[in-house]
Parts: structure tokens; C-alpha cells; sequence
């Protein structure tokens, strides 16, 4: 098919829930798309952070191909050796103690949100249910999750009833203060609101909201569905800030392009989800999880993540320097450009055109790249989109 036949097939099956732009992508290879066409783009999204390792990394898809022709799936009844594997190359990489495997983001800030409110209740009984998010957060699309996000915008009356127990105030102590009651059981952050703007959390708040939480028994969730498995130059953002957690869920980068999600605890909280509280019929699939197994393995290690750091610094100098960019900010390869007398969508339509992908988050450009992406490629796509902003 050509694009006009993928895009018209498209409009006329699918539920229009997507603001589309005009391109399709037929393959690539790293950091390089090609469209149905025959164009290249060099790609600074990575499928909103998933493909961390880029398009067609040999070692995943060959990853991914041994176990396809081995076991696709099997269910949670029984046990399965690479979703054992990668459990236990989970909480040893990250020092927590259990994993619960999912689908996506959502359903892992689903389990953490079950986790809370079930140890709370466990210790507490009845009553303490809430759990404080921060304004311009965004922590999924289901009901609960979709609620959680601290964005007005995003909870329209169409949907209503929302579920309740969930509370929002700014990043700000003294509004963390006054938003804990005798009803709240956990706060949830993300480190860097991405879907929010691309705004990273101050470091004295972080740590000032973790040791208020630990006086008070609440327990401390982060959100590292777009942060997590090296996007800041670790492997956890939240190892930036120097603090640890009780709960913490990841999911895009995670899989290298195939959906998971996944929900880490400590080991005070690692019984607490017994047999039956929680499920997903293909969370921990054997072929989601061996590329996820090779994810990690690539990723987890200090020259990779040293090297995502050099490259994230190296794009913002080199972006600072652009003509019409207002401000920067962002953490590693996770990059948020205010830019003058333009809409984050307005560049990157034109990016399109001009041959690179990039995101946009509220007005801003928002740029993602594959984790391993080249030092050419880097070059190629910021003159690409230098050309777009500086027009």
C-alpha cells in the first residue's frame, strides 16, 4: 500500500482518538525512519521513548525472533523462564526486592496505586485511600490513571464519574503539607513531568516531600514510565536525586518497542499483593520479556549511560545556540525547547517536511531520541530541525 491507501484505510476503521500527523512509517534502522516513499528522517522520538535501542537493533530482534519460535505465550498460571529472567534482572539492577509485570504504563501505575491503597488498608484499615499527585502530572489513560494526572484539561465531563481518592496540589512543600490528611496513603511524582511540559522536579522538594512521607508512614511512588531504563543518563531518574523510593513503575524503553509495564517494590511492601489481588492475562509474555531481558543488558551498564549523558549535554549546547530558542530543559536525552513565536506543533510539522520527527509537549518541542543514536546522526537532525526553528 501507498500512504493515501494506509491513511485512508485508516480513517475509515479506526476510531478517531489520535491527532495523526501526515506520515507513515514503513521501516529504519537506528535512529533512521524511512517513509513509504522512500524518504529518511532522522527520528527524535523514538515512539515516545520506546524504541530505546532505535529501529531494527539486530540483538533485540533476534532476541525477540528465538523466543517467538520457542513459547509466544503461556499463562500466569504457570511459571516461564524468561519472565522469571527478567523479574530477577529487574530488581537486581534496581535494588528493589519484587516486580509485578504488565501491558503498559497505565497498568503498572494501576498495580502501584492497588499496592498503596492494600498496604495502607493492611496496616491501617478503612479510610486512608488517597494518594497526592502534582499538578501538570499525567500518569495514564484508565480511569484510575487518568484521574491520577494532575491536568483539568485532561479530565473532561464527558467521562465523569471519576473515581475518587486522588488529591492535587503544587510542586511545593507547604502544599504537600497542606494536601496530607488522615485519608492519604501515598504521593506519586514523576521526576521529569514530560507529558506536562518537560519539567524537571527541584531536588530540595523531591527530597524534602520523601523525608515528610517517611515521617508520616506515606509511601512514595515514582512514575519512570518515560524516565526510566537510561533516559536521564541512569538507569532510574529518580538516582539523580538521591533517594529511594517505595514503589517506582517503568514501561517504554523497557520493552525496545514491544508493550510492558512494570511495578517495583521494596521488600516491606513485597507480600502485600497476594495470589489473586492483581492480574493481566499477557503481562510477563515470554517474548515481551526476552526483549526487555536484552533492553536491560544493553542499557544497564556505565559506559552506555555515561554516553547518554555526554549526548543529551552535547544537543542542548548545541541547540542552545539555535536562533529563537527561548529556554531548555530536560534532563540526559529527554529534551523540552521553548521556542520563540512558535507552537511546539508548528515545528514539528514543519520538522516533517524537512526530514526529522519530533514530539511536542504542550508548546514546546519535545525530543526523545533512540538511547544509542549516532553522533552523525545527532548532527543531521538538530541542522534539520535547526532549519526549522531558526526560519
Amino acid at each position: 500500500m501507498n500512504f493515501e491507501q494506509i491513511k485512508e484505510i485508516n480513517n475509515s476503521s479506526a476510531m478517531p482518538t489520535y491527532g495523526r500527523y501526515d506520515l507513515a512509517i514503513a521501516g529504519g534502522k537506528g535512529a533512521v525512519a524511512k517513509d513509504f516513499d522512500g524518504k529518511e528522517y532522522i527520528d527524535f522520538t523514538s515512539g515516545i521513548g520506546v524504541n530505546c535501542l532505535g529501529y531494527a537493533d539486530e540483538g533485540w530482534a533476534d532476541a525477540v525472533a528465538v523466543q517467538a519460535h520457542t513459547l509466544s505465550h503461556i499463562s500466569n498460571l504457570y511459571y516461564c523462564e524468561p519472565t522469571a529472567k527478567l523479574t530477577n534482572e529487574l530488581t537486581k539492577a534496581t535494588g528493589f526486592d519484587k516486580a509485578f509485570l504488565g501491558n503498559s504504563g497505565a497498568e503498572a501505575n494501576e498495580c502501584a496505586i492497588k499496592l498503596a491503597r492494600k498496604y495502607s488498608y493492611d496496616k491501617y484499615g478503612e479510610g486512608r485511600y488517597e494518594i497526592i499527585t502534582l499538578n501538570s502530572s499525567f500518569h495514564g489513560r484508565t480511569m484510575n490513571t487518568l484521574t491520577a494526572t494532575g491536568q483539568d484539561a485532561l479530565h473532561p465531563a464527558c467521562f465523569a464519574p471519576y473515581p475518587q481518592g486522588f488529591v492535587y496540589c503544587d510542586k511545593d512543600i507547604d502544599a504537600v503539607k497542606g494536601a496530607i490528611s488522615d485519608k492519604t496513603c501515598a504521593i506519586m511524582m514523576e521526576m521529569i513531568q514530560g507529558e506536562g511540559g518537560v519539567i524537571p522536579l527541584e531536588k530540595d522538594f523531591v527530597n524534602a516531600v520523601c523525608a515528610l512521607a517517611k515521617e508520616k508512614d506515606i509511601l512514595v511512588i515514582i512514575d519512570e514510565v518515560q524516565t526510566g531504563i537510561g533516559r536521564t543518563g541512569t538507569l532510574l531518574a529518580f538516582e539523580n536525586y538521591g533517594i529511594k523510593p517505595d514503589i517506582v513503575t517503568l514501561a517504554k524503553g523497557l520493552g525496545g518497542g514491544l508493550p510492558i509495564g512494570a511495578c517495583l517494590c521494596t521488600a516491606e511492601l513485597g507480600s502485600v499483593m497476594g495470589a489473586g489481588t492483581h492480574g493481566s492475562t499477557f503481562g510477563g509474555n515470554p517474548i515481551v520479556c526476552a526483549g526487555a531481558s536484552y533492553v536491560l543488558s544493553k542499557v544497564n551498564s556505565p559506559d552506555f549511560l555515561e554516553d547518554v549523558k555526554n549526548k543529551g549535554e552535547y544537543m542542548r549546547q548545541k541547540i542552545s545556540a539555535f536562533k529563537n530558542v527561548k529556554s531548555i530543559r530536560g534532563m540526559g536525552m529527554m529534551i523540552g525547547i521553548e521556542v520563540e513565536n512558535k507552537t511546539g506543533s508548528d515545528v514539528v510539522k514543519k520538522g516533517i517536511e524537512n526530514g526529522v520527527i519530533c514530539l511536542t509537549a504542550k508548546t514546546l518541542v519535545r525530543l526523545l531520541p533512540p538511547l544509542n543514536i549516532t553522533n552523525e546522526e545527532i548532527d543531521l537532525g538538530l541542522e534539520r530541525l535547526k532549519e526549522v526553528i531558526e526560519a
